[in-house]
């Protein structure tokens, strides 16, 4: 079966209870797909729900993560997100190191990357990404 990672904008969606992107994971998880935080996704949600004081939303932040599985950044993250980097500023197409390190973590171990920001991670090359927000 095929893993997918969660970026920060679909977590988000999630904490403000989009119902129908609660759904499409559920139904994913269970019918077997791992489904993944990458942990700079991680960090950018819970650096954010931490400043803003969102107490409700990092209970369930938490839940989520509990619920899913946090992919640590590893040797073959910083690698791939290396060359990710490299292509990207030699075609003038650079994007937010957050965003380098999100994609190549997918790259990496395989997964897809949902998002709903498809015109930055539309940039590297092969990174497979779904859009579950539309």
């Amino acid at each position: 079966m095929s893993g997918y990672a969660l970026d920060t904008n679909i977590i988000s969606f999630l904490l403000r209870g989009n119902r129908a992107l609660q759904d499409k994971i559920y139904t994913m998880a269970n019918a077997g797909h791992s489904i993944v935080i990458p942990s700079i996704a991680f960090y950018e949600v819970k650096r954010g729900l931490l400043d803003c004081n969102a107490t409700s939303k990092l209970k369930a932040f938490e839940q989520l993560c509990d619920a899913l599985s946090v992919d640590d950044i590893g040797m073959d993250t910083l690698e791939a997100a290396s060359k990710v980097y490299v292509s990207l500023k030699q075609q003038g197409q650079m994007i937010d190191d957050s965003d380098i390190l999100i994609g190549a973590s997918c790259i990496a171990r395989g997964h897809i990357l949902i998002t709903d920001n498809t015109r930055h991670f539309d940039r590297i090359d092969g990174l497979s990404i779904e859009n579950w927000s539309k």
